[in-house]
């Protein structure tokens, strides 16, 4: 395959693969750690209205939908590569982390939770995603 139109791939399948991921991850959070009594979750607005009822332990689901998001999209979009996927997984941690500014922008979280997500969420996650995968290519093979 043309490695322009695989590397193309890659970026493509790296930003489905870690929406997936995340959204699974959102919609599964609420079921585990339920939201705080009276607030709408289903809507933006209602999220936006009800913020101030969460308590930290609301936040670990989206912190880790985020995370675990970009890690997987960074992760398959340096194995799909063909050439320079560390860069390809910064490609996708520098998407999702564009993603998450603009979700902090919208929704006012607290300002703790704002810092944490966008500093340790997209950006060291996309540089591990790259690094799992340069491994996962350096690894001997069993005979």
């Amino acid at each position: 395959m043309n490695p322009i139109l695989r590397n193309i791939l890659a970026v493509i399948a790296g930003i489905l693969g870690g929406s997936v991921i995340n959204m699974a991850l959102v919609m599964i959070g609420p079921a585990i750690i339920p939201p705080p009594e009276g607030a709408d979750v289903t809507t933006m607005e209602g999220l936006k209205a009800s913020m101030h009822l969460f308590r930290p332990q609301h936040f670990i689901f989206p912190f880790l939908a985020h995370s675990l998001g970009t890690l997987a999209g960074a992760w398959l979009a340096a194995i799909i590569a063909a050439t320079r996927k560390t860069i390809f997984a910064f490609v996708i941690g520098i998407f999702f982390l564009i993603g998450g500014i603009v979700n902090v922008a919208m929704l006012s979280s607290p300002f703790w939770f704002a810092v944490l997500d966008l500093v340790a969420a997209y950006i060291p996650m996309g540089w591990l995603g790259g690094k799992l995968a340069e491994n996962k290519g350096n690894r001997p093979s069993r005979k």
